[in-house]
Formats: structure tokens, C-alpha cells, sequence
């Protein structure tokens, strides 16, 4: 955290909050989310050195320039499905100098081109896992995701994969992020 400049991931009109613990609005109805969520999320995902990560939902690019410090910026591949968000993530890494893979599509199907991860981790709410997440994680692996039957309200999971077809889930904390919209998670309103 220290390590990464988080006003440089907000737009200018609300970079005097950056450091508040809440999230903030980066535009077409997204938000960057409270620095302790993204702590909490990432202590989820003990991620190691080298260990490669799927995020889905590049935003702002905050989140995955903080997974790029922990795993190294080659073991990241981040999804954006917005076309008007995409390029901000994507500058903002550039500028912060981090080089990560960013791809635009549907991220409840995953990127199945560069599975299997160690991690899938969400910043965006989903109604449940994605059936392409489960398929695209390591036996060993994780998934890091707020989940919850309202677009307003989830808990976040903690899915281990511990067998081909047997996973160990545990709910954590409350949370509300934006919605997880695509073919596996919420419709386009």
C-alpha cells in the first residue's frame, strides 16, 4: 500500500479524499473501493510471488497495481468489461508505471487463454460464483469474490479449490460493491 500512490488512481475531482477509508466514484456509475476492503481481500488471497492472478474488474487500475507489487506485474491479467473505463485503468497503470495485461470483456466468464490462475479475485458483487471461475482455477487455488443474492449487499467469499470438483467456501466480512454484470452475473439493467 505504501508502495502505491492511490491518488493517482482517482480522478482529480476527488483526489483530496484518496486516502479515506471509503470508496469513491471513478465514473460510469464504478467506484474505486475502501482501501480497507482491498486489504482485507488481499490478505484473503495470500498471494506469493510469481502466483498468477486473474482480477476481474480492472477499474481504476488501483487493485492491480497492489497485486502487481505482491505477485509481480507479468502474473497479472486484469478484465474490464466497460469500454469507457478500460482506457482510464489502463492509463493510470502506464503512468504509475506498472505494465500488466489488461483485457475488455465479459469478466463472469473469466480469460480462459491464459488459465489456469492461482487466484481469481472480483471487485465487482456476484450474485454467485461464476461456473468460469471455478473451471479456470487451479486445483490449490482461490477465489477471492463478493457474493450475495442482492446487487446491494454481499459478504465476501473465500473459495478454495482442493480437489477437481471439491471446493472449501468460507464467508467473510459484509461488504457492497457494484454489480458483477455479465453472462454469469447480474443483467445490464
Amino acid at each position: 500500500f505504501l508502495r502505491v500512490p492511490r491518488e493517482r488512481f482517482v480522478p482529480e475531482d476527488v483526489r483530496t479524499s484518496a486516502y479515506e477509508d471509503v470508496p469513491l466514484p471513478i465514473g460510469h456509475g464504478q467506484t474505486i473501493s475502501a482501501p480497507s476492503m482491498i486489504a482485507i481481500m488481499l490478505e484473503e488471497a495470500a498471494l506469493t510471488r510469481g502466483e498468477k492472478v486473474l482480477e476481474v474488474g480492472t477499474g481504476s487500475g488501483y487493485t492491480t497495481a497492489l497485486l502487481a507489487e505482491i505477485t509481480g506485474p507479468e502474473s497479472i491479467v486484469s478484465i474490464e468489461r466497460l469500454l469507457e473505463l478500460e482506457p482510464f485503468g489502463r492509463e493510470n497503470l502506464h503512468a504509475a508505471g506498472y505494465e500488466v495485461r489488461i483485457v475488455r470483456g465479459d469478466g463472469t466468464l473469466g480469460f480462459p487463454q491464459e488459465a489456469p490462475y492461482d487466484c481469481i479475485l472480483a471487485t465487482a458483487g456476484a450474485p454467485k460464483i461464476p461456473k468460469a471461475w471455478k473451471e479456470q482455477t487451479k486445483v490449490g487455488g482461490r477465489i477471492i469474490a463478493p457474493v450475495g443474492r442482492s446487487r446491494l449487499s454481499q459478504v465476501l467469499v473465500t473459495a478454495r479449490r482442493v480437489g477437481p470438483e471439491k471446493w472449501e467456501i468460507t464467508e467473510g466480512t459484509p461488504c457492497a460493491f457494484v454489480p458483477l454484470v455479465g453472462e454469469q452475473g447480474w443483467r445490464r439493467e
